[in-house]
């Protein structure tokens, strides 16, 4: 069989014509300009994608995977010359809140009023834990607050069932000021207590028989001393926030651990003491009541007028801190954008609206509209950070992409 007759079939592909082409133009309709109007219009180069569960903001799906790890921060100053605890201290107080802005802050002259004023009102105090993520070594930390404690340059303040937050210095200067200032005590109760605390510098907790009964009384009105019963914790009190930062045998028990292990084998307070069942929550007989348990019972610890209002405000800002990285799909998330969105998003803002901001139109989010000013009064994210990564709940992580990173635990 030749070429020319393979090519000559009948199942030769032929060039079209133009009057094929016409003929077929005229027999398919073309679309017209309503039926393309009804159909959906989409921006060229974007794709629907389905809406899941973590996009409630804008910047929740940035990173769909997880970040790279190359190991821990060990300290997370940013001042290279802390070298001891007593700078660091000076450090955190002066590095808490951040400065209010100078044009379009959002805020009135009764509300700037109300946030110096709050600021002013916040005691000295900085927790130890704080001051363990800013230097190298925790322990050499631990040694040096125990020796200057003993040497009276600063003095130790517990708040029981706090956790880590609640162990906190004040410098011994700073802690007398405040007794000076009080309005709430006599000139003798002052002299009295200032006295107590220069014959005995490394101790928490006051006798009885240290301080007269009126000087005791006026020095609890004031807050400088607190007391309760010894081995007892009240449970029912405790709200979720400081069930957070308890102890496990705050948690579990109303019989303090510590105050367990210390007593004889063998003996009643070995299993709880004198009405264990009871404060347990059973049908035990027992008295919670001073007089039933003795003088002895009620312990008197010295305290630092505030350290309340302190403890609300750094607790409920850890919980919105945690609460900004479980955003995330892997509650880990950069730190540029950790800080974006504890400042709520107002470097955004500035960005978008930055000509009219020029022309001094102040548009987008104000800082005083944003949840850093009305809830924690301007709050630094640096020094929240830092207490989050004392206290356990997030740790921070080189990427050596996009910066640092943070990570709930």
């Amino acid at each position: 069989m030749s070429l020319r007759s393979i090519l000559g079939g009948s199942n030769r592909v032929r060039k079209s014509t133009k009057k094929s082409v016409a003929k077929k133009s005229e027999s398919t309709p073309s679309p017209s300009s309503s039926s393309l109007a009804a159909l959906p219009r989409r921006k060229p180069g974007t794709q629907q994608r389905k809406r899941s569960k973590f996009d409630e903001d804008d910047d929740n799906d940035l990173f769909d995977d997880k970040l790279d790890d190359y190991g821990l921060v060990r300290a997370l100053r940013a001042d290279l010359n802390l070298r001891d605890t007593s700078q660091a201290v000076l450090y955190i107080r002066s590095h808490m809140f951040s400065p209010i802005p100078e044009q379009a802050p959002g805020m009135n002259s009764t509300r700037i009023a109300e946030v110096l004023n709050y600021r002013k009102r916040m005691p000295p105090i900085v927790t130890i834990s704080h001051i363990q993520t800013l230097l190298l070594s925790p322990s050499a930390v631990e040694r040096e607050i125990a020796e200057l404690a003993r040497s009276g340059f600063l003095r130790k303040v517990v708040v029981a069932r706090r956790g880590d937050i609640g162990e906190t210095v004040v410098l011994s200067t700073d802690f007398e000021q405040m007794i000076k200032d009080s309005t709430s005590l006599d000139e003798k109760t002052k002299s009295s207590l200032i006295t107590f605390l220069k014959e005995h510098p490394g101790t928490q907790t006051i006798g009885r028989n240290a301080l007269r009964e009126s000087e005791i009384e006026q020095l609890i009105r004031a807050g400088f001393i607190t007391s309760h019963l010894t081995g007892v914790t009240h449970h029912g009190s405790m709200s979720n926030t400081m069930n957070l930062y308890s102890r496990p045998e705050d948690k579990i028990t109303l019989t303090s651990i510590d105050i367990v292990s210390k007593q004889p084998t063998g003996s009643l307070g070995a299993v709880g003491g004198d009405g264990a069942l009871h404060r347990a929550g059973g049908s035990g007989g027992g008295s919670l009541s001073v007089s039933g348990r003795g003088a002895d019972a009620v312990e008197m610890k010295l305290a630092v007028p505030g350290n309340g209002t302190f403890l609300k405000l750094l607790s409920s800002a850890l919980e919105h801190l945690v609460s900004l990285l479980g955003k995330s799909r892997f509650r880990e998330a950069p730190e540029t954008v950790l800080r974006d969105r504890w400042d709520g998003g107002v470097a955004k803002e500035e960005a978008r609206y930055a000509a009219k901001r020029s022309r001094g139109e102040f548009a987008g989010i104000l800082p005083g509209q944003t949840r850093k000013w009305r809830q924690f009064y301007g709050l630094s994210f640096d020094w929240v950070l830092q207490e989050a990564v004392g206290s356990g709940l997030v740790e921070v992580f080189e990427t050596r992409s996009v910066g640092r990173g943070v990570r709930a635990l």
